[in-house]
C-alpha cells in the first residue's frame, strides 16, 4: 500500500479526519476506487453529517455497504471535450465523487463508474448521434451494467432513450430539460412522448425542470422586472434550443408582449451581423436565444451587441448558455447578458450544497458548472435504488429508481418522481454576466423565481 494512502487511512482510524476527507485526499493521491472502497469497507462508513454532501437523498433509506456480491457497473453518456469540458468533465467528477462518497458500492455490490464520451472534435466537442447510439448499446451489452446516466443534450437523450427502454434499463438524466422527452405538451413533435417508450413503460427520469416550466418563467421575468415589451426570437433549430425557445414565445404571446421575429440561426455560421442588422431594425426590448454552447451562441451575442448595446436591449438565454465557455467565447460581449438556469447555481447552495461545492472546487480548482449538482443528486438516486433492491436486477432496479420519492437534493429541496419521470418541485432561477471582484466575467445568481 502507498505510504502516503497508509497514513490517511490511519488519520481515518483515528478519527482525525472524516470520510469525505479521507475520500478528496485519496482521490488526489491517485488512488483507485477499488482501493477506497475497500479501505472504507474495513473501516466503517462513517456517520452522514447533516452538512455534508453524503447525507441528501431519502434518510429512510439504509445504504448497504460492503461487496460480496459482485459488481455493478454504472455507465454515463455526456459531451466532456472542447466546448463541453467544463459541463461534462464537472459532471463527471461529481458523479465520482457521490459514488466515492457512499464507498464505491451499494446493496452488497461494489459499483463501477464507467463514463462514456458522447461528443466528437468535429462538433467542437458537441454530441455526435452515431456515438450515442453506440455509447447506448455498449451499455446494454454488459451484463454488469444496470442502469445509464445521461444525458446531457436532449437530442441525444432523443436517441438512447428507445434503446435503454427496450433493453428494459433505467435512464436518469441531470440535465435533459426538453419537455417533450417525458410529457404532452403543445409544441411537441409528433409522437412525443410516448415514440420513446416503444415497450409502453417508463425507464427514463430526470432530476431537472423542463423547458415548459424554464422557458414560461422566463418570459414572465422577462415582461415583469425587465418590463419587456417587444421581442425578437432566435433558436439553434436543436431539439433543445428550439423547445425552450419555443415555450418562450408562446408564453410572451400569451402575455401580449410583441414578437418581432421567431427564427432559427445557422450555428455553423462565421457570423450574424446581416441577421443583428435585421433585428436592430425591427427594434426589440429583448433577444431570446435558445441554444447549447456549442452551437455558437457566443459568437450571436457578440454580434448583436456590435449594434444593440447592453443599456438599449435586453440578451436573455437559457440554461444551455450556463457555463464559462460561453462567457469565454463572446468576451466582454457578455457582461450584462442574463441567463435562467433550471436550478441554482453551486454558490447559491447552503449545508450539504455548500459542502459538495466546497469539496468540488477542491478537486477540480474551480468552482463547480452548475449542472454538476444535479449529476451528483442523479447518482445518489442510483446508488438509493440499488440499496432498496440488493439484486443485480435490471427490472427491479428500474421500478426502484422510477419510484424516487422524498428525496431531498443538494438544492435543499425534496422531491419526488411523477408518472412521467420528472420531479415535482423544481428549482429555478435567474442569473446574469457581471464582473466579480477580481474584474473577470462572471455567472452571478439574481434571484430564484417560480415556485
Amino acid at each position: 500500500m502507498n505510504i502516503r494512502f497508509e497514513h490517511l487511512l490511519g488519520q481515518l482510524e483515528r478519527g482525525a479526519i472524516d470520510r469525505r476527507t479521507f475520500i478528496v485526499r485519496a482521490i488526489a493521491l491517485g488512488v483507485t476506487g477499488s482501493a477506497v472502497a475497500s479501505a472504507l469497507s474495513r473501516v466503517g462508513r462513517a456517520s452522514a453529517q447533516d452538512e455534508s454532501a453524503a447525507s441528501i437523498g431519502n434518510p429512510e433509506i439504509p445504504h448497504v455497504e460492503g461487496t460480496e456480491k459482485g459488481v455493478i457497473k454504472i455507465y454515463s453518456s455526456w459531451p466532456s471535450t472542447g466546448s463541453m469540458e467544463g459541463i461534462g468533465v464537472d459532471a463527471l467528477e461529481a458523479a465520482r465523487l457521490a459514488f466515492a462518497d457512499f464507498g464505491n458500492m451499494a446493496g452488497g455490490f461494489a459499483i463501477e463508474y464507467v463514463p462514456l464520451d458522447s461528443g466528437i472534435a468535429a462538433n467542437n466537442g458537441g454530441w455526435d448521434p452515431g456515438v450515442e447510439s453506440a455509447n447506448a448499446n455498449q451499455a446494454i451489452a454488459d451484463p454488469d451494467a444496470m442502469v445509464y446516466m445521461g444525458t446531457y443534450n436532449s437530442g441525444a437523450a432523443k436517441i438512447s432513450i428507445p434503446i435503454m427502454n427496450e433493453a428494459g434499463m433505467a435512464m436518469i438524466s441531470f440535465a435533459n430539460t426538453y419537455t417533450g422527452l417525458t410529457k404532452e405538451f403543445p409544441g411537441n413533435e409528433a409522437g412525443e412522448p410516448e415514440q420513446y417508450y416503444p415497450t409502453g413503460e417508463r425507464n427514463y427520469s430526470r432530476v431537472i425542470a423542463a423547458d415548459d416550466i424554464q422557458g414560461a418563467l422566463g418570459a414572465q421575468w422577462a415582461v415583469e422586472t425587465k418590463g419587456v415589451e417587444s421581442a425578437y426570437i432566435l433558436d439553434d433549430q436543436s431539439l433543445y434550443g428550439h423547445g425552450v425557445a419555443q415555450v418562450f414565445n408562446d408564453t410572451l404571446l400569451e402575455m401580449g408582449v410583441e414578437v418581432l421575429g421567431f427564427e432559427g440561426y445557422d450555428p455553423r455560421a462565421p457570423d450574424y451581423q446581416a441577421l443583428m442588422t435585421k433585428i436592430a431594425d425591427a427594434g426589440p426590448d429583448l433577444v431570446y436565444v435558445g441554444a447549447t454552447v456549442e452551437n455558437n451562441p457566443s459568437k450571436v451575442l457578440l454580434d448583436m451587441r456590435s449594434l444593440m448595446p447592453a443599456d438599449e436591449v435586453v440578451f436573455l438565454g437559457p440554461d444551455g448558455l450556463f457555463t464559462q465557455a460561453f462567457i469565454d467565447g463572446a468576451g466582454e460581449a457578455a457582461e450584462g447578458a442574463f441567463l435562467t438556469f433550471a436550478g441554482l447555481p453551486p454558490g447559491e447552495l447552503a449545508g450539504p450544497g455548500a459542502d459538495f461545492n466546497a469539496r468540488m472546487t477542491e478537486i477540480l480548482g474551480h468552482t463547480p458548472d452548475a449542472y454538476s449538482t444535479y449529476s451528483y443528486d442523479s447518482a445518489v438516486a442510483v446508488i438509493q435504488a440499488i440499496d432498496q433492491v440488493g439484486e443485480k436486477d435490471r427490472a427491479k432496479i428500474l421500478d426502484a429508481l422510477m419510484a424516487t420519492k422524498d428525496f431531498t437534493s443538494l438544492v435543499g429541496k425534496t422531491w419526488s418522481f411523477t408518472e412521467t419521470g420528472d420531479i415535482d418541485n423544481p428549482s429555478m432561477s435567474v442569473n446574469e454576466i457581471v464582473p466579480n471582484d477580481e474584474g473577470e466575467l462572471t455567472i452571478t445568481f439574481v434571484e430564484a423565481i417560480g415556485s
